[in-house]
């Protein structure tokens, strides 16, 4: 009887694991979590981060200046395919995200970390490659700006802050 009621208990805990891990696995599956929004890191179990000086992606875009309230084409290359993204503008002087993405290929979804569509993510696990974004930038001025792009390859294998180069605001004093 005591061999039986224990290995009831053991199958139970499995089960809750199981579906535990299950869930969490498929709650990134449809995009990054707002926990990532600061420091851009998936927050998958076990993930392993790899140096963002060997990966196989770039970001950049046509523009090395702007002006407040420009249209920037983004663009994110890969020599391999990729799950899931996580993609932001921020500011050179203090890394805060700003602008906001006003169009986005689809496999992907807007994300609000501080403003409206200031981020964007996967919303699926089909494999991606070459993606294609437009930024708006804010209307007041802001500085120099860069793009990053966190990428997971699998559950398990990512690149985290892959940055542009600098995109200059002109007009600044």
């Amino acid at each position: 009887m005591e061999d039986s009621r224990r290995a009831h208990i053991t199958i139970a805990g499995w089960a809750c694991t199981t579906l535990c891990l299950v869930s969490y696995a498929a709650a990134f599956s449809h995009g990054a979590s707002l926990s990532a929004c600061t420091d851009m890191m998936p927050r998958h179990l076990r993930a392993q981060l790899h140096s963002p000086s060997n990966n196989y992606v770039t970001v950049h875009t046509n523009m090395s200046f702007y002006i407040p309230g420009d249209r920037v084409p983004v663009t994110v290359r890969s020599t391999r395919d990729f799950m899931g993204f996580l993609l932001q503008a921020r500011k050179v002087s203090n890394d805060e995200i700003t602008g906001t993405f006003v169009f986005i290929p689809p496999g992907s979804k807007l994300l609000t970390c501080f403003e409206d569509g200031d981020t964007v993510t996967h919303s699926d696990k089909s494999l991606k490659r070459n993606l294609s974004f437009v930024w708006k930038a804010p209307d007041q001025p802001i500085g120099d700006i860069k793009f990053f792009i966190s990428v997971v390859q699998s559950y398990f294998v990512y690149w985290a802050k892959i940055e542009s180069a600098i995109v200059a605001q002109r007009g600044q004093n």
